[in-house]
C-alpha cells in the first residue's frame, strides 16, 4: 500500500477528531495549561486555593464551600453517576457559575481563557490522567404538561422518597435534612426546590439532568436506573407545581452569595495587583 503524506495541521485535526468519536479530549496544549494556571490565580485562587483543595483564602466567608478540585469528583454534569464530566460540563460551569453560590458565572472571559481554566482546573486531579468521562445522558423531548403527568409526578415523588431529603412542598425540609454531609466531609442541606433557578439553571431540561445523573458527593443519588424517562418527565411537571410566581426570579438578579463573591474576587484581583507591585520594585 503506498503512504500517504498528511499534513501536520490536517493530521492534528484528525486526531482530535478520533479522539471526539471515542468520547476523549485531546490533550490541552502547554501554553493553554500554562495560560489557565495565571487565570486560575487571578480569579480562583481567592476561593479554591492555589492548589485547587477548596482552602482559598476567603473560603471562610461563604456558606457552600468552593470545590476540592483533588478528588475528580463534580456535582453539575452531563454524565452519568460517577463518570467524570466532560470539558464542555466544566466550560459551562465556568460560563454560567452555579446560582446561589459562590461560583459566580464568568462569560467576561474569552472563550479562549475559558478553554484554557478548564484545562489547567483539571490538572489537580489525577482522574482526568488516568480515566476518560463517559458519554453524556441522553434527555428525551419533553412532553406536554398535562394534569395527568402532574398527578402521575406527585405519585413518583412520594414513592421515590423525595419528600425525606426534600420536604413534601419542595422546602428542602424533610424529615432527614438535618446532619447531612458531603464526600469531602461538609455539611449540606437539599436544595430548597421552589426556586427558579436552582444552583444549575431554571429551566426544566436541568431538572430532568439532575434527576438522572444525579450530584456526585452529595446525598442526592441518581435515579437513571429507578425511574424511565416518563417518569423523569413526569416527576420534573411535579416539581414545577411547587414553584410560587414570586420565586421564579429574574436571570439578572444577584442571589444568594453571589454578591459575597464578586467582593471576593475583586479582593483577590486586588491583590495579585499589589503582588506585582512589590515584585516590580
Amino acid at each position: 500500500m503506498p503512504r500517504v503524506w498528511i499534513p501536520l495541521a490536517a493530521a492534528g485535526v484528525i486526531a482530535a477528531g478520533v479522539l471526539a468519536m471515542a468520547g476523549r479530549s485531546p490533550a490541552a496544549s502547554p501554553d493553554a495549561v500554562t495560560r489557565g494556571r495565571q487565570l486560575f490565580a487571578a480569579n480562583c485562587a481567592v476561593c479554591h486555593g492555589e492548589q485547587g483543595d477548596g482552602g482559598g483564602m476567603a473560603t471562610h466567608m461563604l456558606v457552600v464551600p468552593p470545590r476540592d478540585f483533588r478528588r475528580g469528583t463534580f456535582k453539575f454534569r452531563s454524565t452519568p453517576t460517577g463518570s467524570l464530566p466532560t470539558d464542555a460540563d466544566l466550560f459551562q460551569t465556568v460560563t454560567d457559575g452555579l446560582r446561589w453560590t459562590g461560583m459566580v458565572g464568568r462569560p467576561d472571559l474569552s472563550a479562549a481563557d475559558r478553554r484554557a481554566l478548564v484545562a489547567f482546573i483539571k490538572t489537580f486531579s489525577p482522574r482526568f490522567t488516568l480515566d476518560q468521562p463517559r458519554a453524556p445522558v441522553h434527555i428525551p423531548t419533553r412532553p406536554p404538561t398535562t394534569a395527568a403527568l402532574v398527578r402521575e409526578g406527585k405519585a413518583i415523588h412520594a414513592d421515590a422518597g423525595c419528600g425525606e431529603c426534600h420536604g413534601a412542598a419542595g422546602r428542602g425540609d424533610g424529615p432527614s435534612a438535618r446532619g447531612q454531609r458531603d464526600a469531602w466531609g461538609h455539611p449540606t442541606r437539599p436544595s430548597d426546590l421552589t426556586w427558579r433557578p436552582l444552583k444549575r439553571g431554571a429551566d426544566a431540561t436541568s431538572v430532568y439532568r439532575t434527576i438522572v445523573t444525579g450530584l456526585d458527593g452529595t446525598p442526592m443519588p441518581s435515579y437513571a436506573e429507578a425511574l424511565d424517562p416518563n417518569q423523569v418527565w413526569a416527576l420534573v411537571a411535579f416539581l414545577e407545581t411547587l414553584v410560587p410566581s414570586d420565586h421564579r426570579v429574574p436571570p439578572a438578579s444577584v442571589l444568594g452569595e453571589e454578591r459575597t463573591a464578586w467582593m471576593m474576587l475583586r479582593m483577590g484581583m486586588m491583590g495579585m495587583g499589589m503582588m506585582r507591585g512589590r515584585m516590580m520594585r
